[in-house]
């Protein structure tokens, strides 16, 4: 496990850094002092600092100082929004990675254990401190994916035509849509897709989702809080002069987790992770949110076909993993999930062959499993193999 170190004066923030479950976090207002706290004891000790962002000026200093004096911190700037200029230039002066502002205390856990998980990568004397390991395209692939596109790009031209048309005359709104989606190494970029539902639909995503999502193996149940309103001043004292600030023991075994506003078991805590990350993936089945031209064009893959031009930018690549929504990549952080992100993101890909040739029926598991051999096993031949499957498979033989 890693030191954590927070470095800032904002008292709701320390109050949650003091209940991340099993870590003592120490806190401090002086750069200098952080610095003196990430001078390492021996050789392999390393650092978290979570940096409270302030004045540009004087973070840049205090940054620039810690990177300096400590090449063994790894620094996450907690931040709610920033500029482009902005994140160059703290780029630029040293920080790692960044979290928002107002982060839960399951949310900073969750940092630290990603964090504490790639200690050996992170810090890796073979390694600039901001390096990580990357998935990099092959030179093959590349050249393939613009050739490719291009040529379909121009055969294709009466296509879009014909699709925006269509998508114009039925309904109201743009032709195109545009989502966040995580591709190659975590990397966010704007998805194109021709629009196949109505406005609103992202709105009505969440209650569709608990109705009718495919993927969905079992409701996930709430966390069993023995509290369940938060801690008044009388109860938290007591647990402090009892030495209970961030966890409690029920007999001999159980743990309990206490977070800003619940106290939970350690068992169920697990157990509602577990259940998030099985069941991350959103499908829906008969979606009453697309619309008619959107049912056709999804039925024959022609709304994929403006990721073409995703293709050229290098976004994607032709054949690779499936680029992810924001709400179902972030759940799929765990060791036995990462390796499907560091493999080419796809327009096709091994699990849509596979799924749309089985009507739409695979599991999360199934699909994640998929992925990941994808990026363990891919080659020239795979990958022509995959498209010649994908011009068989491309009309969908379920209304999914």
């Amino acid at each position: 496990m890693i030191g954590v170190v927070y470095l800032g004066n904002n008292q709701q923030t320390q109050e949650r850094l003091k209940y991340i479950p099993g870590q003592l976090v120490r806190m401090t207002t002086s750069y200098k002092e952080a610095a003196q706290i990430c001078t390492p004891h021996v050789s392999n000790e390393h650092f978290l600092v979570f940096y409270e962002r302030n004045v540009r000026n004087e973070d840049i200093t205090a940054i620039t100082y810690l990177r300096k004096k400590c090449r063994n911190v790894y620094i996450v700037l907690m931040t709610d929004t920033m500029t482009e200029e902005d994140r160059n230039i703290y780029l630029k002066c040293g920080i790692n990675d960044t979290i928002h502002l107002e982060a839960s205390v399951t949310e900073l856990n969750k940092k630290i254990q990603f964090i504490s998980d790639r200690e050996g990568i992170l810090f890796s004397n073979e390694a600039p401190w901001r390096g990580i390991l990357k998935f990099k395209i092959p030179v093959w692939k590349r050249l393939f994916d613009i050739i490719v596109a291009s040529l379909a790009i121009i055969l294709l031209s009466p296509v879009f035509i014909l699709t925006a048309i269509a998508i114009r005359m039925e309904s109201k709104g743009p032709i195109l849509f545009k989502s966040k989606r995580v591709g190659t190494n975590y990397a966010i970029f704007d998805f194109l897709k021709f629009r196949s539902m109505y406005v609103d639909a992202e709105h009505q995503l969440k209650k569709l989702s608990k109705e009718r999502n495919q993927y969905k193996e079992q409701e996930t149940e709430e966390p069993k809080s023995t509290i369940t309103a938060p801690l008044g001043d009388q109860a938290e004292m007591a647990m402090m002069n009892m030495g209970m600030e961030s966890d409690m023991m029920i007999g001999d075994e159980e743990i309990m987790l206490v977070g800003d506003d619940f106290v939970v078991a350690e068992s169920d805590f697990n157990k509602q992770k577990e259940d998030e990350i099985n069941n991350a993936f959103v499908k829906i089945e008969d979606d009453p949110r697309v619309t008619k031209v959107g049912k056709f064009i999804r039925k024959f893959s022609i709304d994929e076909l403006p990721q073409l031009f995703n293709i050229l930018k290098g976004d994607m690549s032709i054949v690779g993993n499936r680029p992810l929504p924001l709400y179902e990549a972030e759940k799929l952080t765990a060791d036995s999930s990462i390796d499907r992100f560091m493999a080419p993101a796809g327009l096709t890909g091994l699990w849509q062959v596979e799924e749309r040739g089985r009507g739409g029926a695979m599991s999360a598991e199934e699909r994640k499993q998929l992925d990941i051999t994808y990026g363990q096993t891919y080659s020239f031949l795979l990958d022509m193999k995959i498209i010649l499957r994908t011009f068989t498979a491309f009309k969908q033989k379920g209304n999914v």
